[in-house]
């Protein structure tokens, strides 16, 4: 899911009418690669962020670049610090837990179901060196265990946020932030939002009793 994502449906149905899957894609880039311009949430959901690389199909979200400016503002507003596990739900490769783990020392895991992504994801946390503060699962983001997150991060399908949605209130402490990159989460109001270059950021807090309204 990756350090990251847009709305990338209506373009992929257009390509499976004309007879061929469109091409996915993530929310990274090599280590040698400066990073790209993140997707203008300004835009209307349909439209196909300008930042798309690796070619990726098959799971649930595809994998679209957050720029480190956005990374930074997430943290920023989930207020994260050295006494913070922080759990990026598809995380690409890998750059939310990097960043918390080398401008706050925190403990970061990615949970990211595509292999290739888990290994680009370790690679850049050596490089970075902050191997034994962070680890990357490969894994499906339905069947985790993030109930030791006191920050959980994601750049995920609206669609994807409500199916998490239930997990969250399940898992989660009560007081743990949720910080999601460009898609909110329907009738659940936010504690804030920021703007970070154009990229629109939701901040919740897990509350002591899920509200009646959103229990499913």
């Amino acid at each position: 899911m990756r350090s990251s994502r847009r709305l990338l449906l209506p373009l992929l149905a257009i390509g499976l009418l004309g007879g061929g899957l469109l091409p996915l894609s993530g929310c990274a880039q090599d280590e040698e690669q400066p990073p790209t311009g993140g997707p203008d949430t300004s835009a209307t959901p349909t439209s196909a962020p300008p930042s798309i690389v690796d070619s990726t199909v098959g799971a649930d979200v595809p994998f679209v670049v957050s720029p480190e400016e956005t990374v930074e503002g997430m943290l920023e507003l989930a207020g994260v610090s050295r006494a913070d596990t922080v759990y990026d739900l598809g995380s690409g490769d890998g750059r939310i837990p990097i960043t918390a783990a080398k401008q706050y020392s925190a403990r970061g895991v990615g949970i990211e179901i595509k292999p290739d992504l888990v290994q680009r994801a370790r690679k850049r946390a050596k490089l970075a060196g902050v191997q034994d503060l962070v680890e990357f699962r490969r894994q499906d983001l339905f069947e985790a265990n993030f109930s030791d997150a006191t920050v959980v991060t994601m750049y995920l399908f609206p669609e994807v946020n409500l199916k998490l949605r239930p997990m969250l209130f399940e898992q989660l402490a009560p007081g743990t932030r949720v910080v999601s990159h460009s898609f909110d989460m329907d009738g659940w109001a936010p504690d804030s939002t920021a703007n970070v270059d154009g990229d629109v950021l939701y901040l919740w807090t897990i509350p002591e009793e899920t509200p009646d309204h959103l229990q499913e």
